[in-house]
């Protein structure tokens, strides 16, 4: 009776202890996640300009915002990224972190050299691609015509056609890395004896990849994929960086014009009503996602 009301007290105390370990860490999610989600609800109801009092007008915002061409374009340029994330990103990642954990020789050095990428500052990585696609004296052009001499100059950039593509083999380039690494964490943890076992079962390479390399991958490509879908849908920086979403709209993004609504147009009750909007899509893809790769592992 004595030690079972000892064991009480202790778990008591632990419990007091975790919860006052775990306090701070809620109030700054509260204050910066929460509580910022709920007032840009708050703001997204106003036609309020940032610095004087706004004004309701209840879900105004969201009409306009629904008829509004230009958001429908940046919606669609988010979802060719999302796609383009998942369906180029995600597998050439896994090839590399494949080929990589095949490695016996140099296995770091070319760890290394793949995840280079993602240590240059975004800043950078944009001015140095705008600069190897300079029509004029960029690297691009140089080797064009080193092959052909009468190659034209291309504007890759500055051309409705061709800006969204240059801008996703950037995007892809940068953060093929960081899935390489984290895919190649989760082939370390796939135990060496399924791999021997169906080898002495027969199994070719094709086989070990499909019934034990890639049922065994999939949390990690699942984690990996949310990752790459909220991001895309939710990116900004380098886009900004390269195109501030032009030419002509044609590299627009919700975030590059809520951006522009919000800090360059000073319409901050609409561009609220747009982040509202980035969040609702960004949790419906997520939980959608989840739901429907888990429901079918579990079949």
């Amino acid at each position: 009776m004595i030690t079972s009301e000892i064991r009480r007290t202790e778990n008591r105390k632990l419990f007091w202890l975790a919860l006052a370990c775990l306090v701070p860490g809620f109030l700054v999610y509260g204050i910066f996640n929460l509580l910022s989600i709920v007032k840009t609800l708050y703001y997204s109801v106003l036609n309020w300009n940032g610095m004087s009092d706004g004004k309701f007008i209840g879900l105004d915002n969201y009409i306009r915002l629904f008829k509004d061409a230009r958001m429908g374009g940046a919606v669609a340029h988010n979802l060719i990224l999302m796609i383009t994330s998942i369906c180029i990103q995600l597998p050439v990642a896994l090839l590399i972190a494949m080929a990589l954990n095949s490695i016996k020789v140099g296995s770091k050095f070319f760890r290394t050299v793949f995840f280079l990428p993602m240590l240059f500052s975004t800043v950078a990585t944009g001015i140095m691609w705008q600069l190897f696609y300079d029509p004029m004296f960029g690297l691009l052009s140089m080797i064009a015509k080193a092959i052909s001499p009468n190659a034209k100059s291309v504007a890759l950039l500055a051309d409705v056609h061709t800006a969204m593509v240059a801008v996703l083999v950037v995007i892809c380039w940068q953060f093929i890395p960081f899935y390489m690494i984290l895919l190649k964490a989760g082939l370390a943890n796939i135990p060496m004896e399924l791999y021997e076992a169906a080898e002495i079962d027969g199994a070719g390479r094709w086989v070990r990849f499909w019934k034990v390399t890639l049922p065994m991958m999939i949390p990690t490509i699942r984690t990996s994929a949310v990752l790459s879908m909220v991001g895309s849908l939710k990116y900004f920086d380098l886009i900004w960086i390269m195109t501030t979403g032009g030419p002509q709209g044609a590299t627009e993004l919700m975030a590059t014009y809520m951006y522009k609504k919000g800090f360059v147009e000073f319409e901050m009750g609409y561009a609220s009503s747009i982040a509202s909007v980035m969040f609702v899509i960004c949790f419906a893809f997520a939980c959608c996602f989840l739901y429907f790769t888990r429901a079918k592992e579990d079949d």
